[in-house]
């Protein structure tokens, strides 16, 4: 007979997944930052990643809080967008839609991490989970953030820039 699935199960499922995602973009952020050729899209993806050092030490938290070991499983959804961003690496690099394209995928990962962070957050509140749910929300205020700053940056610089030189 198969076990019945609770929240608390579900939860701890997309904390793993979220806590491969998170390390995984923690690598190719300066990757990206390396590659970007508007200064403050470089800065940007600098700054994102030493928020997300400090976002994987909150989920460490987190499962300290749930009494488990802090362990990843593949997030194939995050995979796929990460490998998007280095087709545009490879595909764009050099030209004047570079930045708007790795600004694109910035903007991919951050939509799904908000996601991500925001069942979280539901959830732990759900399960009760009142020290999670703050330290989950602080983490999500964070990618909310860096996708407004990412807008900010298409819509004021970057993507003029790259229409301009086409």
């Amino acid at each position: 007979m198969a076990t019945t699935k609770t929240l608390e199960d579900l939860f701890y499922e997309t904390l793993k997944d979220i806590y491969y995602a998170e390390r995984q973009i923690v690598k190719a952020l300066p990757k990206m930052a390396r590659g970007a050729q508007d200064e403050k899209l470089k800065q940007a993806f600098l700054t994102h990643k030493e928020e997300t050092e400090g976002q994987i030490d909150r989920l460490k938290q987190v499962f300290e809080i749930i009494g488990k070991r802090a362990q990843g499983k593949t997030c194939d959804a995050i995979e796929g967008i990460l490998a998007e961003g280095e087709e545009i690496l490879d595909e764009f690099k050099g030209t004047p839609a570079l930045d708007a394209g790795l600004l694109a995928g910035a903007q991919a990962v951050e939509h799904y991490e908000i996601s991500r962070y925001g069942t979280l957050v539901a959830w732990a509140k759900q399960l009760g989970m009142k020290e999670a749910a703050a330290l989950l929300a602080e983490t999500l205020a964070e990618e909310s953030k860096t996708d407004e700053t990412l807008t900010t940056l298409a819509t004021t610089a970057v993507n003029s820039a790259a229409k301009k030189a086409a």
